[in-house]
């Protein structure tokens, strides 16, 4: 992290924080640095599952970029959301994004998204402690891509095409 800046940037390693996800004998939690290490990642993080924006549109826009970003040597396209594993699973499942091959994890306490530095709340949507909109792409634990700024309510920045073009790739 950058002296007086707790926002992760470019060049700074992602925060070694426990995630979870739903194995086959219930809630498992998962260890990013081991599931990233000596590779090339896509992490990103979004408000919570079921919400508009997410499963309209930020979540699709990874599904659809999966392929070339796999193409690009990406080994694994990670999601990250503030709710429970269970909540995470069945979104994952409803989504599409696990028949695509894309890694739901969960972020419960919000503790993910608070390391990352990209915390926020919503009151009026009923959202507290959540994830804002990012992407970022990773080798071997370190940020190389950082793509946010969306508004709440869009994922233009934070999308896989997004990603893509950052990467000089084509979709």
């Amino acid at each position: 992290m950058h002296e007086g800046d707790m926002t992760l940037q470019p060049g700074d390693r992602l925060p070694e924080v426990p995630l979870m996800r739903l194995g086959q004998d219930g809630p498992e939690t998962v260890s990013l640095a081991a599931l990233i290490s000596a590779r090339k990642v896509v992490l990103f993080g979004l408000p919570g599952a079921f919400t508009g924006t997410c499963s309209t549109a930020h979540v699709p826009s990874f599904i659809r970029s999966a392929p070339a970003l796999r193409e690009a040597g990406v080994g694994e396209i990670i999601c990250v959301s503030v709710n429970d594993p269970f909540v995470v699973a069945a979104w994952a499942e409803a989504t599409g994004a696990a028949a695509a091959g894309l890694t739901m994890l969960a972020d419960p306490s919000g503790d993910f998204a608070r390391a990352m530095g990209r915390e926020f709340t919503a009151p009026a949507a009923g959202l507290f402690n959540r994830s804002q909109r990012y992407a970022l792409l990773a080798e071997d634990g370190v940020v190389t891509i950082l793509n946010e700024g969306d508004s709440p309510g869009t994922c233009d920045i934070s999308g896989g095409e997004s990603m893509l073009e950052a990467m000089g790739a084509e979709a």
